[in-house]
């Protein structure tokens, strides 16, 4: 049995303030693609479908035509399950009637878990559904008000679930959690206050593959751990959603599970329509730097390291970079600093207060002549204290 797994589409996303419809279209594309190329048995879509609860109108359309190509076209079940920033009635909608087509969403908790049975040559594969949840919801679910984490949430979900799977078959996991030892990414909304929301790998112990959503980096959980089960796995988001993303690679896994529950993943790369990326530099380096063919549209955050006043910065550079969405100078004075330096100020000279402030602010200590005239010129047209 083979089937796709990806997550995180986060389709309706705004990047500091521009839509990324066009960028989430040219990735699904590729998925479409690899999913006709590869031909799976089922496609799986491991929770936060959406980035808002209410997603705008163009998101919709666009969820609808690659869910369409998906089913129709390649003919390929696909999988959904709600994560924590999709609305589980709005994600729900028609759900019953899209199963009997090959499209099964799993947005709400329900006691008993969604399930999803695909037969191959050595028989069934069990896809057991555990979407996103709030331990207040899952309490009233299951009658339990010992719920009180998300690991708690995610071991009554499989517990319920055991009764359905048969001893000896093969069963695979799909849920959208924060799992144990993954690494979290800036974009990703925080499920809870302290260790609540942290779900431990051995909840999927009973199954050969778990597939999941809500961490956006790429990531193999517990792999260097023997204790760990075998394949509990993100497949990473769709896209880069921040700049503290600039070092991923997005891509969806292909996995293969044979007779034995024995899984082999091949993990196939995304092209992104526009890469996000950091420069640093002076105002005039950035301008006059050397510019890549095809870098200059991609989403830049600037960091600027002049010295003195810059003006119109961002129209400059959208000269050049014409999708440059940020532009910071960062500040190197902190306030305990600035306390200790007028502290000790009593008993040095004016010249002297001014060297130390300047190597504050700058992070240099190296003063020259240049600006040394400045401060005279100023000191010296400065009214006297007479």
């Amino acid at each position: 049995m083979r089937f796709l797994h990806t997550a995180d589409w986060h389709l309706g996303k705004l990047l500091h303030g521009v839509h990324l419809t066009e960028d989430q279209r040219y990735l699904l594309d590729q998925v479409v693609e690899i999913a006709h190329d590869t031909d799976p048995d089922a496609v799986i879509v491991a929770g936060d479908v959406y980035d808002r609860s209410v997603p705008p109108a163009e998101a919709v359309e666009l969820l609808d035509d690659v869910l369409t190509r998906l089913v129709v076209d390649v003919d390929v079940p696909v999988i959904v399950i709600g994560g924590n920033h999709d609305s589980a009635d709005r994600l729900d909608f028609g759900s019953s009637i899209l199963e009997r087509q090959g499209l099964h969403v799993f947005s709400k908790l329900r006691e008993t878990p969604g399930h999803v049975t695909i037969e191959d040559a050595h028989g069934p594969v069990h896809l057991l559904a555990f979407p996103f949840a709030e331990p207040a919801m899952a309490r009233s679910v299951f009658g339990d008000d010992e719920i009180r984490t998300h690991d708690d949430v995610v071991a009554a979900q499989v517990a319920s679930a055991s009764g359905r799977i048969p001893d000896g078959e093969r069963a695979i996991a799909i849920a959208h959690v924060f799992a144990q030892g993954g690494d979290l990414a800036d974009s990703e909304r925080t499920l809870s206050i302290g260790g609540a929301e942290t779900v431990h790998v051995t909840r999927f112990d009973r199954f050969c593959y778990t597939a999941l959503g809500h961490l956006h980096r790429r990531q193999h959980i517990g792999a260097s751990d023997e204790a760990a089960p075998p394949n509990v796995r993100y497949s990473g988001s769709l896209m880069k959603y921040s700049f503290n993303e600039t070092g991923h690679d997005k891509s969806v896994h292909v996995v293969d599970v044979d007779e034995d529950g024995n899984c082999s993943v091949d993990t196939l790369p995304l092209t992104l329509r526009r890469d996000l990326r950091r420069i640093e530099g002076t105002l005039q380096e950035i301008l006059d730097g050397p510019v890549k063919e095809g870098d200059a549209e991609d989403y830049i955050w600037v960091t600027l390291t002049d010295d003195g006043p810059v003006h119109d910065a961002m129209s400059r550079i959208r000269e050049v970079y014409p999708n440059a969405l940020h532009v910071e100078r960062p500040r190197r004075v902190e306030t305990n600093e600035l306390q200790q330096l007028t502290g000790d100020a009593s008993s040095l000279s004016v010249d002297e207060v001014f060297e130390q402030f300047f190597t504050y602010v700058t992070g240099r200590d190296d003063m020259d002549d240049r600006h040394r005239d400045v401060l005279q010129d100023a000191l010296e047209r400065s009214p006297s204290d007479s």
